[in-house]
């Protein structure tokens, strides 16, 4: 696994972009905003929206935000940028004409989204409630990191679900998906045609997309201070993601 003090910055995105045609996918939370306590308490300058809209103007198109948020979600906090857009960790598509890519993936069981309410409110944890998924925060109590994983696996194998975690967090979704998939369909669009896929991500979760940028000729750039086993390059802080793309 990679230690970040080995990685180095990636070379500027222009000499990139002066090399050959390259496609941006980015996370959201940990990489373009901060992380809050709750899902919903994120700040996000009311600019953000039209920043990447201009960046992707910048990168011909070629750039899509990939988020563990439903897509519903993510409008709350940027609109409705005319960029492509990956949400749900990639099980939910849309193009910039925000027509959907493919099927939208089915909601989980209500059984199994009362259970894990249920149980976030007997343990003191966050429940968070997805357009396709549900997930339990323990930010305010890491110590219950294991019980609340072992809770979601249980729930996982009774369903055929699949869990995702993350800083923190531990999310039941439908079988299927991940970054990784968004990457490899968004990069058999044609606008993104003989471009290098460079994904830049904070969490567990990017790594799967980090993998994939890897597989079809790119690479990773892993955000903060966790460790990565896929990414090439490393950048500190938000802030560094913010320069780096000029955003």
């Amino acid at each position: 696994m990679a230690v970040h003090g080995t990685l180095l910055p990636p070379p500027p995105l222009l000499k990139l972009t002066e090399q050959g045609a390259v496609a941006l996918f980015l996370d959201f939370d940990g990489t373009l905003v901060g992380i809050a306590e709750t899902p919903d308490a994120i700040r996000v300058a009311d600019t953000l929206g039209k920043r990447l809209e201009s960046l992707a103007e910048r990168m011909a198109g070629r750039l899509a935000l990939v988020s563990g948020r439903s897509l519903e979600d993510l409008a709350t906090h940027l609109g409705k940028p005319a960029i492509f857009r990956a949400g749900s960790h990639g099980a939910a598509l849309i193009d910039p004409s925000h027509d959907m890519i493919g099927q939208p993936p089915e909601k989980l069981p209500a059984k199994v989204t009362d259970a894990l309410s249920e149980f976030a409110d007997s343990q003191e944890l966050h429940f968070e409630a997805k357009s396709h998924g549900a997930a339990l925060h323990y930010r305010a109590r890491p110590e219950m990191q294991a019980t609340a994983e072992e809770f979601a696996a249980g729930l996982a194998r009774a369903h055929d679900l699949e869990i995702k975690t993350g800083k923190l967090v531990v999310e039941l979704v439908r079988p299927g998906g991940g970054k990784a998939c968004a990457v490899h369909i968004l990069m058999q669009q044609s606008l993104f045609a003989a471009s290098v896929p460079v994904f830049i991500g904070d969490d567990v979760t990017d790594e799967d997309g980090f993998a994939a940028a890897n597989t079809l000729g790119g690479f990773g750039i892993a955000v903060g201070e966790r460790k990565s086993a896929a990414a090439r390059y490393h950048l500190q802080t938000i802030e560094d993601v913010h320069q780096w793309l000029k955003l």
